[in-house]
């Protein structure tokens, strides 16, 4: 561990809070996305503490440590999905969000971690003005490449202010997954609060906890996602940064997401009844007591010694394993399983930017889909499970000729073309 880039986790970033339960530890992990270039030696690979707490006062659940956003993000290789899914659920997201915050034809739309633009690009496309910020230097060079104006910064109160000098006031500020990305929530949403028109709309998307804790997909937990959020909390957070919650829809999207829609008090939005609904049903599901949390460790501890079993018999049968998606979620279950290039070959990914380099702890090669074609596996370990439906049929070949797939979530089983019928 690199001492001078991690700090621990004292109080909490939405509430103050310093009542924290203890709900699992997953050892010393490197940086979901650093990959590396293969090397004969990776000695000098850092790695930093992993595990969750959660905040008994607004449940927050958040990593135990920070690291260093610097380190993190200014050069960065997870790359928005082109998948399907993806693709249909940006559509979604920005038909949601020009029906709610009414936009017109020049109206300015901001996005926060802007990734490549290809969001953004939706909203361009039907007319509104965009702009991206995004701290990772590579990526916001591709965004500009592609026609999508893209800040390479922190969004801050005076990112924000620069760019209402520069810009006008955003109708729209979006942040799809990367509000559970950052620290310094307070700022960020001082920074909202300067740029957001006075009747705009600001949408967050981020991973809910409820999903996270049914389905014990601890493979969600890494450095990069500082926090785990239930709609009670998101409330809190938000209330207490002057600044309202007024509607929510829960989505399937990366394995169980919320959309969340927000807006200035003065602006005077009705509540939706699917707010009270949601926070009502997180109540009655029991989220806001110790015994929920336990549950999920234990759920996690189960995992932890299922899968690897499940490789390890599977391996002894003479199957040769391969990794589908060199997922973030694909660091975290590799090496907090103890699954590496002994027991997976290779893991297959359509990212550029990460085939030919190594996963980060585990070092097992990333390979195009077109190498895994060409060398095609026993069974895939299915780390990127959060696009399970949109796999298996596009991956509707590998399994009529005997393939398989591993599913790790909630309980790992093995699906066959047969299991599917």
């Amino acid at each position: 561990m690199n001492a001078q880039n991690v700090r621990p986790v004292t109080s909490c970033r939405v509430c103050g809070g310093s009542d924290w339960q203890d709900v699992v530890a997953l050892g010393e992990v490197p940086l979901a996305n650093a990959f590396l270039e293969p090397a004969a030696s990776y000695e000098d690979e850092a790695s930093y503490p992993l595990g969750v707490i959660s905040c008994r006062s607004c449940r927050l659940m958040s990593v135990t440590h920070v690291v260093d956003p610097e380190v993190m993000y200014r050069t960065y290789s997870y790359v928005t999905s082109d998948s399907e899914t993806i693709t249909r659920h940006m559509e979604f997201v920005a038909t949601t969000c020009r029906e709610r915050a009414r936009l017109a034809a020049g109206d300015l739309v901001v996005e926060l971690g802007s990734n490549t633009g290809q969001q953004l690009a939706v909203f361009a496309r039907d007319g509104s003005r965009v702009l991206g910020v995004d701290p990772a230097r590579n990526l916001a060079a591709v965004a500009h490449e592609r026609g999508i104006p893209t800040l390479p910064e922190f969004f801050t109160d005076a990112t924000a202010r620069a760019v209402r000098r520069s810009h006008g006031p955003a109708r729209l500020i979006l942040g799809r997954h990367v509000f559970a990305h950052i620290d310094d929530l307070a700022g960020v949403l001082a920074g909202v609060r300067a740029l957001l028109a006075p009747d705009g709309v600001f949408v967050v998307e981020v991973p809910y906890g409820v999903d996270l804790l049914e389905k014990y997909a601890f493979d969600t937990i890494y450095h990069e996602h500082l926090s785990y959020f239930l709609l009670r909390t998101l409330d809190t957070l938000f209330t207490r940064h002057g600044l309202s919650l007024f509607d929510v829809e829960r989505l399937p999207v990366h394995g169980g997401s919320l959309l969340v829609l927000v807006g200035r008090p003065e602006a005077g939005r009705a509540v939706t009844d699917e707010v009270g609904a949601l926070m009502a049903a997180e109540e009655q599901a029991g989220l806001g007591s110790d015994a929920a949390y336990r549950e999920f460790a234990r759920g996690v501890r189960n995992v932890c010694e299922e899968l690897p079993a499940l490789v390890h018999r599977l391996r002894a049968e003479g199957k040769r394993i391969a990794g589908y998606g060199a997922s973030a979620k694909g660091t975290t279950i590799l090496n907090v399983c103890g699954l590496g290039s002994d027991e997976v070959a290779y893991c297959t990914d359509t990212t550029s930017l990460k085939q030919g380099k190594v996963l980060p702890g585990t070092h097992i090669p990333v390979r195009s889909p077109d190498h895994a074609r060409s060398d095609p596996p026993d069974v895939y370990l299915m780390l990127a499970w959060n696009y399970a439906d949109e796999i298996l049929r596009k991956e509707a070949d590998f399994l009529r000729a005997g393939g398989r797939f591993i599913l790790p979530f909630p309980k790992p089983a093995v699906v066959s073309a047969d299991s599917l019928r």
